[in-house]
């Protein structure tokens, strides 16, 4: 079982989002896993350029760090995600490795993974995690649960989210090796298949690659 944790924020070892990050691998390590920690910040990952290569031959054309990352991501069982909110969204480290993930929402990529999302602000964590709870279910992978700190509780506040965050990685691991079904999740990943199975027939002279690996799967 291989958790894989990615932080986002660019305060190296200075940060509060790191610590709840490396807390919940703590949690989920203590439940059987193998985990790895990345700092996203420390990678060379360019923008997406919208060129629609990975598409049609399932890599990207860019040549930086963002393989290996997704290629240890693909790989792994569960996903601890991490962000601080500065202004009401992930950093743009996190938003770059996301859309550079394109491929992966078009074919589901992550159906059977989980995943937990963790976030540190001055006030109001929650648009962060809220925001990367929905694109992991839009990714296909169901979310274990979410936490955070909000600096503006006092010193004490980080103390009680690594508390929650050790508890939330305990639990993903728990999820992945009992197979946990989340039925209102599943219902979303459904609808969200389908869509995105019409989208890419609609698409297939253009979307080889992709065209071909849900035919592969029969379209189901």
């Amino acid at each position: 079982m291989k958790i894989i944790g990615i932080s986002a924020s660019p305060r190296g070892s200075k940060s509060q989002t790191l610590k709840l990050v490396q807390a919940a691998l703590d949690g989920a390590k203590s439940a059987g896993a193998q985990t790895e920690l990345v700092d996203v910040c420390k990678l060379k990952i360019e923008f997406c350029n919208a060129c629609q290569v990975c598409f049609k031959t399932g890599a990207c054309s860019k040549k930086d760090d963002f393989q290996g990352l997704y290629d240890r991501i693909l790989s792994s069982d569960g996903m601890v995600l991490g962000s601080p909110n500065y202004f009401r969204s992930v950093t743009a480290q996190m938003k770059t490795l996301i859309d550079r993930m394109a491929d992966a929402v078009h074919c589901q990529l992550f159906t059977g993974k989980y995943c937990c999302n963790v976030a540190s602000a001055g006030h109001g964590y929650e648009q962060v995690t809220d925001y990367l709870n929905g694109i992991m279910i839009n990714f296909g992978a169901f979310v274990t649960g979410s936490t955070g700190a909000s600096m503006s509780e006092g010193p004490q506040a980080v103390e009680e989210a690594e508390k929650k965050a050790f508890q939330l990685g305990k639990s993903l691991a728990e999820d992945i090796k009992g197979k946990r079904d989340y039925i209102s999740q599943r219902e979303m990943q459904e609808e969200n298949r389908q869509y995105f199975m019409n989208l890419v027939k609609r698409n297939k002279a253009e979307w080889e690659h992709e065209y071909e690996y849900w035919n592969k799967l029969n379209w189901k």
